[in-house]
This record gives structure tokens, C-alpha cells and sequence, in this order.
């Protein structure tokens, strides 16, 4: 699947069901080998402390790790982030 065709699609946590917001003006983080690590999109969530602040143009940014993606469906992709893990 290509990066373009996952444009659009609305990001949910499976953990609870929360929107993480949309795959849009996204980026994706590649390691040395060429692999895809992360998923880097604009984010609608409250979890603050999970989000890279962006001084420059203040925009709330979310990393979704690939290997919490779960499941990409027509409309949606299912991602399972505890964020317990992060804190």
C-alpha cells in the first residue's frame, strides 16, 4: 500500500478507542535500511504529553511506532498504543 493511499484515513486506538486524527499531510520515519519505523501525523488527541511541539508553527504532532498498526481498513486504521508505557 502506498503512503498516498492511506491519505484520509482516520487513525484510532484500539487500547480505547480513541481518534488520533487523520493521515493527511503525514510523514514516516525510515531507518538506514530503508524500513518504515513510524508514522508522523497531525493530531487531535488530549494526551499533550504524547505530542513533539513544533514552535515554529504550533502544530500538535503524534508518532504512531508501525509496529502499532494493527489493522488498515477502507475508512480506518486501527493502531494499539498504551500510552501507560510512555509515562
Amino acid at each position: 500500500m502506498l503512503l498516498s493511499e492511506m491519505s484520509g484515513k482516520e487513525i484510532v486506538n484500539l487500547h480505547d478507542g480513541a481518534k488520533l486524527g487523520l493521515i493527511g499531510d503525514s510523514d514516516i520515519k525510515i531507518n538506514a535500511n530503508g524500513k518504515i519505523e513510524a508514522l508522523i501525523i497531525s493530531s487531535r488527541s488530549s494526551y499533550s504529553w504524547f505530542f513533539n511541539r513544533n514552535s515554529e508553527r504550533e502544530v500538535d504532532t503524534v508518532v504512531i511506532p508501525w509496529k502499532a498498526i494493527k489493522k488498515v481498513g477502507s475508512e480506518v486504521i486501527i493502531v494499539n498504543i498504551d500510552y501507560a508505557q510512555f509515562g
